[in-house]
């Protein structure tokens, strides 16, 4: 069995076609999904495929390039985070690529992020791109290890990967570790131990070969699972186990199903 750790199943690409999306998963031996928030706005609408769907699990946060949210506080977080639905905190981070000028409100908005982690004692997500440095000083500032969490849709170094385990986190490859030029996500694939890692899609978007440049869904995320199995020169099973027993361990307050 597979798991997506990283989907967005209320966007509209997706949200039009659930019930397919869902069949698509179990023909797949995609067995679970966690939907992410990305602002607090459309909370509601990620909490509530959640709830309906016995598999799906949600997080709430504000993603990094939502720069025009409202202010909100750690208690607001944590208050949404109450709900037995929701497993994990984000997803949150540091994105420099799409944003440029003063960015101190979006590394405050990580600060918040973690403690509210840390006050719920829920496993963060954690987005980051061209930021990776900065990222890791407020991760250790804030104490991040104290509830850990997984890196999402890593495109960092080994150098990045390193710091990250090392605070409790677990690294997640991507549709991109199956692209034809992704030579160095393809040999950090290699080398993380799969004790410390996850899969997923990020769907809708990044689908991967031999989907590339489609809508993305969670049932493609055994494709992310046979290259990182050709990759290491084992089993897709193998990588199926780890990755799942993984996200149990990480995401420990997700009931799985009967």
């Amino acid at each position: 069995m597979f798991i997506d750790s990283h989907c967005h199943l209320d966007f509209p690409d997706l949200a039009q076609n659930l019930d397919g999306v869902l069949v698509a998963m179990r023909a797949n031996n995609v067995g679970y999904g966690l939907c992410i928030s990305v602002n607090l706005r459309d909370f509601h609408k990620v909490l509530a495929v959640a709830q309906a769907h016995d598999n799906l699990f949600a997080t709430v946060g504000i993603h990094p390039d939502y720069e025009d949210e409202p202010e909100f506080t750690v208690e607001e977080l944590v208050r949404l985070a109450q709900h037995p639905k929701v497993v994990g905190i984000g997803e949150t981070g540091l994105d420099y690529y799409r944003l440029k000028g003063d960015l101190e409100w979006q590394r405050e908005r990580f600060r918040l992020h973690i403690r509210a982690a840390i006050a719920s004692a829920k496993p963060l997500v954690i987005h980051t791109r061209e930021s990776a440095e900065d990222t890791l000083r407020i991760m250790r500032d804030e104490n991040a290890q104290r509830v850990g969490g997984v890196m999402h849709c890593f495109t960092e170094s080994w150098d990045v990967a390193q710091h990250a385990m090392e605070l409790g986190f677990y690294i997640s490859f991507s549709g991109i570790v199956t692209f034809k030029n992704a030579t160095a996500l393809k040999e950090l694939a290699q080398k993380v131990p799969l004790e410390r890692m996850l899969i997923e899609t990020d769907s809708p978007y990044l689908a991967p070969v031999p989907y590339r440049g489609k809508t993305n869904q969670p049932a493609f995320v055994k494709h992310v699972a046979e290259e990182i199995a050709r990759l290491r020169g084992v089993s897709v099973e193998q990588v199926g186990e780890a990755t799942t027993a993984n996200f149990f361990r990480l995401f420990n307050q997700a009931q799985p199903c009967n």
